[in-house]
């Protein structure tokens, strides 16, 4: 992901955000879906906290959670995770086991 200026997010309101597993979309939503707004999120936390440049708000999970599938799924080691969202880029990330310390 990259960071962006406000005038190229014209409406941080209505942004697709999907989710792929090992490539395969295992979610897709909209902020639109947001119970809470964008704006809301951000006023409400910049109440409680400073908010930097680069700062991630995590506001939940929509559909498509692997554990709720039929068969379950669930992450192991090795798999790639990217969460994307319109606008910000990808955020790519391996699944790996907890280091022994």
């Amino acid at each position: 992901p990259w960071l962006v200026t406000k005038d190229e997010i014209p409406n941080p309101e209505n942004l697709k955000i999907e989710l792929r597993l090992n490539g395969k979309t295992m979610q897709a939503s909209n902020t639109s879906n947001l119970i809470f707004g964008v704006a809301h999120l951000v006023s409400f936390l910049s109440k409680l906290m400073t908010l930097e440049p680069g700062d991630v708000i995590a506001t939940g999970t929509p559909a498509g959670v692997g554990f709720v599938r039929k068969p379950p799924v669930f992450l192991r080691p090795g798999d790639k995770v990217e969460v994307e969202i319109e606008g910000l880029g990808i955020l790519k990330n391996t699944v790996a086991t907890k280091s022994a310390h």
